[in-house]
């Protein structure tokens, strides 16, 4: 009688091992997803900085050209200015 019952409990015991491998097993397959998904989106995320940082250096070279522009046409605006109160073609 004894026989039985150890070889009942030995299977049981040895099923419900490998029940709860092979559950192990899904959850880090899971693990291994979401990790997946995640570095996904950390490259998602590092392609939007990039491209956030590209624009911040295009809208950073534009501001230095307009304001070369500028300093350009205020330049020549003084030079006139000087020309004309040379010429004594001033507007004063």
């Amino acid at each position: 009688m004894k026989k039985p019952i150890l070889m009942l409990a030995l299977a049981l015991s040895t099923s419900l091992f490998f029940t709860s491998c092979r559950e192990t097993n899904e959850n880090e397959t899971d693990d291994m997803e979401q990790m997946e998904s995640d570095d996904m989106d950390d490259m998602d995320d590092m392609d939007d900085a990039g491209n956030d940082i590209e624009n911040a250096a295009n809208d950073a070279g534009n501001a230095v050209e307009n304001a070369a522009n500028d300093v350009g046409d205020a330049v020549e605006n003084a030079a006139q200015d000087v020309e004309d109160e040379v010429e004594g073609n001033d507007d004063y």
